[in-house]
């Protein structure tokens, strides 16, 4: 029971935290209106590294924690049970208030199956913060040194001022060839896989 009221008194300092601190780029989606409202309230509470820090170990902890895990992703688990596991977790992680408000609100709302989007999303934010842009490059198989550089090339023409590109990359073998490249709030596909899809739908569609 205790554990469940500090989450809800959690919860509720953080809603009142998050007011007017805006982030220096826009997130989308349930997620980003999370992280938008974490990263205006550890603004205001002078908090941004430490949960920045918390987040990452908190990824971590889901991956080799099972029970913390299940706390996180299963929708039928007891929600003073959940509450409990959270709370264990701030404790021993020793986390910053906002992140415990962060955790609370989400286990409040019954959205902790949205942490992890939600903890990708207060990256991109931070990363923002820093001056840096965020580019995800999704291929169908590794590019080589050549390609990695041409890509880079191209990608910083997209930058302005004092902006510093981070690039990170994952293979999709199911894009069959060509890449799908993020870079701020511009996307931009050109797999094959999406050419064969339109082709096909105007094949469809005509006949």
């Amino acid at each position: 029971m205790a554990a469940a009221n500090n989450l809800a008194v959690l919860s509720r300092s953080f809603c009142v935290a998050a007011k007017s601190i805006k982030p220096p780029i826009q997130v989308f989606g349930l997620e980003g209106r999370y992280a938008t409202s974490l990263y205006s309230a550890a603004s205001k509470m002078q908090q941004l590294d430490q949960v920045e820090k918390d987040l990452n170990a908190l990824q971590v902890a889901l991956k080799s924690s099972a029970s913390l895990r299940m706390a996180v992703t299963n929708p039928i688990i007891n929600k003073k049970v959940m509450s409990t596991t959270l709370m264990d977790t701030v404790g021993k992680l020793k986390m910053a208030p906002a992140t415990g408000n962060l955790l609370g609100l989400l286990a409040e709302n019954r959205r902790l199956k949205n942490l992890d989007t939600v903890i990708t999303a207060f990256k991109t934010i931070m990363a923002a913060h820093r001056g840096e842009v965020v580019c995800e490059v999704v291929s169908a198989k590794p590019l080589d040194s050549s390609q990695n550089k041409q890509l880079e090339s191209a990608l910083k023409a997209f930058l302005k001022g004092n902006q510093q590109l981070k690039i990170t990359s994952r293979v999709d073998p199911s894009l069959i060839g060509g890449l799908i490249v993020s870079i701020g709030d511009k996307y931009v596909d050109m797999s094959i896989a999406t050419k064969v899809k339109l082709y096909t739908d105007v094949i469809t569609s005509s006949a």
